[in-house]
């Protein structure tokens, strides 16, 4: 049994996540942004949580202590936190565009601080998300693309910076993922079946396909593994299918 500490586990991904780690018997610490998501979700499962801003680096430190506190050590930390935004550059204010890099970026960064802070000493595995728009280009994901593309050079360098302590960090880099940040998406059936068509295994993600890709990063079998970005996305980064006739 580990201890997890799981940054907006209301998120579609961050509720799979929670439902997949606990299924194994390990123990998790939720956070979230409102009382009314996190408790039901940490009720359910029988979880300590906080409510958090996570893009408050005191704050995320002191979630981390708390987690700590309950649990006497931790062994992991996922942060989930995210948005999307689907505009072209000349389109997005600066208000979108600071949001778009708050939710992402920000949160990511404050984990990866509070992370450098408190696990220095016991090691462990710390996962991030990042997006295949980071790793292909892709029309309108401008501020998006920015804020993933980040986070993904954030892994690199706290990889190799915390590698001397025993602290792994990596990226999952999911395609489309059915949540509820992307209902527009998938309950428009053009957008969605433009989609499909785009992922080379001809569907969309789900929570529990993007959850089965951090509990290998979490899994302390895998501790040889730091600094990789694994994209889990039905080849939509890397691989254009054959088109059908």
């Amino acid at each position: 049994m580990a201890n997890y500490l799981i940054i907006a586990a209301a998120s579609g991904i961050g509720q799979a996540l929670t439902e997949t780690l606990t299924t194994k018997g390990h123990q998790v610490f939720l956070t979230g942004r409102s009382e009314d998501k996190i408790r039901p979700l940490a009720e359910k499962y029988q979880a300590g949580y906080a409510i958090l801003d996570a893009t408050d680096f005191a704050a995320v430190a002191a979630v981390f202590e708390q987690a700590i506190a309950l649990f006497g050590k931790l062994d992991g930390v996922v942060n989930c936190a995210g948005s999307l935004l689907l505009k072209s550059a000349h389109l997005t204010t600066q208000a979108q565009y600071q949001a778009t890099i708050d939710a992402s970026l920000t949160t990511a960064f404050a984990t990866v601080h509070a992370a450098g802070k408190t696990l220095a000493k016991t090691g462990g595995s710390v996962v991030l998300i990042s997006s295949a728009a980071a790793l292909s280009g892709f029309a309108n994901h401008e501020a998006i693309a920015c804020a993933k593309a980040g986070i993904i050079g954030l892994t690199y360098s706290a990889a190799a910076t915390y590698a001397f302590n025993k602290l792994r960090f990596n990226t999952v880099a999911p395609g489309l993922t059915a949540t509820p940040l992307t209902q527009s998406l998938v309950n428009n059936p053009t957008s969605f079946k433009v989609s499909e068509a785009m992922h080379a295994l001809g569907r969309i993600g789900t929570p529990a396909d993007i959850a089965r890709a951090i509990l290998f990063f979490l899994d302390p079998a895998n501790d040889w593994i730091t600094g990789q970005v694994l994209a889990v996305d039905g080849g939509l980064s890397q691989v254009h299918p054959r088109l059908k006739a």
